[in-house]
């Protein structure tokens, strides 16, 4: 199996550099190699997520002399007792 491997530059923070570097060779992996398995996991772990589903409910409004909701200003005053 031939495996098609694209290369790229990314920018890491030093501290997780030094962390990935040493978790790399407490496992006895290349640097590629283990930031590749860690990116699968990650991918993996959101492929799995439920998608978030935002439900919102509704109120029933009533006009209210005096009040123009088109008035921003006057909106807010009202809305702070003013």
């Amino acid at each position: 199996m031939l495996l098609c491997m694209k290369r790229t530059t990314l920018t890491i923070e030093d501290e997780l550099f030094v962390q990935l570097k040493k978790q790399a060779a407490t496992q006895s992996k290349s640097l590629a190699s283990l930031v590749n398995d860690l990116l699968r996991q990650a991918m993996a772990i959101q492929d799995r997520r439920e998608p978030y589903r935002l439900e919102l409910e509704g109120w029933n409004a009533e006009l209210q002399p005096g009040v123009d909701i088109l008035d921003r200003d006057n909106l807010f005053d009202i809305m702070d007792g003013r």
